[in-house]
Parts: C-alpha cells; structure tokens; sequence
C-alpha cells in the first residue's frame, strides 16, 4: 500500500522530470525505401520549435529541443533560441551529422585519409561554436564509422584516429559543456563498428575526462542485451549522460519508445531512479522516426510513455524490495518490483497534469486545440522538413 507521503514524493519528482523532444521527429521520415510526406510537416527550424512549444504545452515536461546540423541550420544561431525562448523552449543538444557526405563513404573520425577526417573534426568543432550561440550544454556524437569487410583497415589504427579526434573536440568544449558518445551495435558498418557498445564508449570517455559521458540509445543493442544494467554501470561509475529513447523489434527500429517492450522501459527507469538519475544531469531525449502515425501526437504521446514507466518505477516499494534481497526471497523480490509495474498510473499522472494546470488527457487537448488542421492549412508550399533538410 502507498502511503499519502510516498504519491506526495512520487508527483514531486515526476512534476520535475524533462523529456527533450528530436527537431528531427517532427519533419518526414521513412525506411530506406520510402521518405512519406504528410501534411503540415514543418518546412523550418522555426516551424519544427512551433511544433515542439505543443508537445510541452499539453505535456508540460517537454521543455528542450535537440538540433541536428546540418539539418537545422540557420544563418543566427542566437536568434533561434530566442525564437525557442519566446515559445518556452530551450534548445538542447547539438547532434553532428558526419555519414551523409560522400566524403564520409569509409568513415569521417577515422577515416584512413587525414584530409577527411580533419573536415570530419572541423564539423564538429562547428557544432562547438553552435552550442556557444544557443547555450546547449550536450554535444552529441554518433559516428557511422566502421567496415564491411576483413582487412578492409587496420581496426587498432581506427581507435587511434577516433581517439584523436575526440581529444580536439573535447578541449574545445568550454565550462559547463558536455560531449555524450552514443554506440551502436551495427549498420551502416556490418563487419567492424568503430563504437559499437557501452564498453568501447566508455573506454574513451573514461580517457577523455570528466566532460565525456556516454549516451544509450535504446535501440541500439545486440537482442537479449540487459540494458538495465549497462545503466546501472554508467549511473554507478558516473558516466552515464543520458539517453535516445526509442523502440525496437528487431534492430534499429526507431519506434515510439515503450511500443516493443514496455516492461524494459519500467526495468531501466527503476536502475535510473536506483542510481539517482533522474537528477539534471541525464538527459532524456526522444530519437524516434514517425514514419506512417502523425507525428505530434505520436511525440506526445512518447513523452507519455515515458511518464508512466517513471511514474511505475517510483512506486516501487523500496523497503520490501530491499528486505527481500536480503533475505534471499526470490519470488518476493521480483513481486515487489511487478507490483509496481502493474500499477495503472494514468490516474496519478492525470492528477499531477491537473496540478500543474494541464489537461489530464495530452493527445485529447492536443486533438481539441485544432493545431494540427491549421497547421496543414498554413504550411503549403516550400520544402518540408525530413532527412536531409
């Protein structure tokens, strides 16, 4: 039984949770075959923030929004946070983008020729400048670097060249400013990805310094990868600096985060609220593709998600679940942690909406608001957003 003292805890911290939203989910998305367009998709980055100062208005923890460069582009950096201010919004992590140049065709960081990856750096180094402008705190670097086949380059070589240009970057950063490492299994490098998993991650930001941390992509792991766990290492070696919610059957799926296996976004908000990461310094970021829903619904309700596997893991009764550890009570302890889980917390979370002022229901406000109608009815002509713009 929840005592009033614990829901009174339990609202506090979700009233406080942030979740950023990608710029890139609300432009056109696809699979490798098709880009579908839809109505009203922003054709601008400011569009894209209008669309996100919506999700934070019906959810009310949506406050941030990540930029990707060379998508969001602009000529005045400053003017843009303004423009996000105004909307109350702030922007967020600067994400680079160095595996849509031709250039980049055997890698950008470590490509075998010092030409390329001295333009690779000089892009990132730009995102620096970028986070300067808009005062985001996260650079975040993914890198498609990798190979196809045996022999193709020297595997120890490219870790030498990853690691110097991480360094360049690194002592670019200035106070306050963070560089988050994401990792992934496989694609677009199918024998050899150059940051494949936590622990070559890890590894180099361990090197790097206190301002390189690593960041989960949910979708980014080998199937039967404990996640959980790989979190309660960063979180226990202080490393963890935030993560790409998304969700996955089978690879990279980039589906709306909790759709696949909504019990594994339970598991790893419980080790996060368990290694006190809900503090400010992880950040929750969305990385999703919305390929065939609409796409600010589809937002809201990945913010949603999120909510309720927070709200579920901070049920969880930590007394009981920590007598039962120790007294070796198998059953117990995992009927603790499923006690929780089963707990309908749509309720509870429509309260602290209410609380805080908000429609209980986010997608039926959202519905009812006529946002979506008007903005299909205005954004006509010109270019829409999506991969690439």
């Amino acid at each position: 039984m929840t005592s009033r003292s614990d829901v009174t805890a339990v609202k506090a911290a979700l009233k406080t949770q942030a979740i950023e939203t990608p710029s890139w989910a609300y432009g056109n998305s696809g699979t490798r075959f098709k880009v579908f367009a839809q109505p009203g998709v922003p054709r601008s980055p400011r569009e894209k923030l209008d669309d996100a100062a919506k999700v934070h208005e019906f959810t009310g923890v949506a406050p941030t929004v990540a930029l990707h460069i060379p998508w969001d582009r602009v000529d005045d950096y400053a003017a843009l946070a303004r423009y996000a201010g105004e909307r109350g919004l702030r922007l967020g992590a600067v994400n680079s983008n160095t595996f849509q140049d031709d250039d980049y065709r055997l890698g950008s960081i470590c490509h075998p020729d010092a030409t390329v990856r001295r333009k690779a750096v000089g892009h990132l180094l730009e995102c620096v400048d970028i986070m300067d402008a808009t005062g985001s705190r996260d650079l975040k670097l993914w890198f498609a670097d990798g190979t196809n086949y045996p022999g193709q380059d020297d595997l120890r070589g490219r870790q030498d060249r990853l690691a110097e240009g991480l360094v360049q970057v690194y002592d670019r950063l200035g106070d306050g400013q963070r560089m988050l490492l994401e990792y992934k299994f496989f694609e677009p490098a199918f024998y050899a990805t150059d940051v494949p998993d936590w622990g070559t991650a890890y590894a180099h930001c361990l090197k790097l310094g206190e301002k390189a941390r690593v960041v989960v992509d949910t979708g980014h792991h080998a199937p039967g990868t404990n996640i959980e766990f790989i979190v309660s290492t960063l979180l226990r070696e202080r490393k963890l600096g935030g993560f790409d919610f998304n969700s996955r059957f089978y690879a990279d799926d980039d589906l709306m985060v909790g759709a696949a296996d909504p019990f594994q976004l339970f598991r790893i908000m419980y080790e996060v609220i368990r290694g006190g990461g809900l503090a400010p310094g992880t950040a929750f970021m969305l990385d999703q593709c919305h390929n065939i829903e609409a796409k600010i619904p589809a937002i809201i309700r990945s913010v949603m998600n999120v909510q309720e596997a927070t709200a579920k893991a901070l049920l969880v009764d930590g007394e009981a679940l920590d007598a039962a550890q120790r007294s070796g009570d198998v059953l117990e302890a995992n009927a603790v942690l499923m006690d929780a889980y089963n707990t309908d917390v749509r309720p509870l979370l429509g309260e602290v909406r209410t609380e805080l002022g908000l429609d209980a229901d986010p997608i039926a406000a959202y519905r009812r608001s006529g946002w979506q109608e008007r903005i299909a009815a205005e954004r006509v002509g010109g270019a829409q957003a999506g991969w690439g713009a």
